[in-house]
């Protein structure tokens, strides 16, 4: 029997929100309405958002030995995430983004990435992660850390399952890049644009399509305020919103990511996956940051 429902390895950064009246481009200014600290990393996000749904989880990652670190290691202690995997660095920062949110809920995001890009496999307590029925993957900035992804995937046995959101970062990286990561996936969890980016399909429906014959079992393509759409070659849907008043888009991929594992490791069919992450999603965004409205296990009887 399988320690971890999921395990993530992916960034951890302490997110500095910005409230402001608007995103301002080159050589203009806005006003900050107000400002807050929370944790985030988009894997991070995914694993909280499954410890609130009741499910045994872990994290491999890195921090530094500053109030940063700290943060982020005490929050994943407080939301019941194991962190015998996470890395302490004795020099350098933890990593950071600057986030800036506007009335909207639109977003722009700056990345500091810090010791995140310096995970070497030799730092990883590798017989633990291979405790986890699946092990989530999201994007780093520099290739040392996706290096040590694809060590592990290499490494690891067939029957844990591979769950991947590419980020932006990784899906500009282009296919033959994350061909290994790809290669050894079981779920997909991309939204439109990455899924363009590493196919070159402008119709998500035949960029879905591609990453069928590639191997993967199942994907589902983040669609926004469209909703999602899943496939497993034998059942495709698109599954609308739920609608309700954004306030701030930060982490709702995480979260609609999530939803989609807990009804993989639940055993629902695709359809239902993303009805789940659907209202993961919708409640991420009704709050300021990627966790704040993160449900518990107690709110998914609002899915009826």
């Amino acid at each position: 029997m399988m320690a971890f429902d999921a395990i993530g390895f992916g960034a951890l950064n302490v997110d500095k929100l910005f409230r402001v009246n608007r995103i301002a481009s080159a050589e203009e200014e806005s006003v900050i309405i107000d400002y807050q600290e929370a944790c985030g990393g988009s894997a991070a996000n995914t694993i909280v958002a499954l410890a609130r749904l009741d499910r045994k989880v872990s994290f491999v990652g890195k921090v530094a030995r500053d109030r940063e670190g700290k943060m982020l290691l005490d929050d994943f202690r407080k939301e019941g995430v194991d962190t015998t995997s996470v890395s302490v660095a004795k020099r350098g920062r933890s990593g950071s983004v600057l986030g800036f949110i506007d009335q909207k809920g639109d977003r722009a995001l700056y990345i500091d990435s810090g010791v995140n890009d310096g995970i070497d496999l030799r730092e990883l307590s590798i017989e633990r992660i291979f405790q986890a029925r699946f092990l989530h993957l999201t994007s780093f900035v520099g290739r040392k850390s996706l290096k040590t992804q694809n060590e592990l995937l290499q490494m690891a046995p067939e029957d844990i399952l591979v769950s991947f959101d590419p980020g932006i970062i990784y899906a500009r990286m282009g296919f033959d890049e994350l061909k290994p990561i790809i290669r050894r996936t079981h779920v997909m969890m991309p939204n439109a644009g990455e899924l363009e980016l590493l196919t070159g399909e402008t119709d998500y429906r035949k960029g879905a399509e591609f990453m069928l014959a590639q191997g993967i079992s199942v994907v589902a393509v983040k669609l926004g305020a469209q909703g999602c759409y899943v496939t497993d070659g034998r059942e495709s849907c698109l599954i609308e919103p739920r609608k309700v008043k954004a306030v701030d888009t930060t982490g709702a991929g995480d979260a609609f990511c999530a939803g989609f594992l807990y009804g993989l490791i639940k055993g629902k069919r695709p359809y239902d996956c993303g009805k789940i992450g659907n209202f993961l999603a919708s409640r991420c965004i009704m709050r300021v940051g990627a966790r704040a409205g993160l449900p518990r296990v107690r709110d998914l009887g609002l899915l009826a």
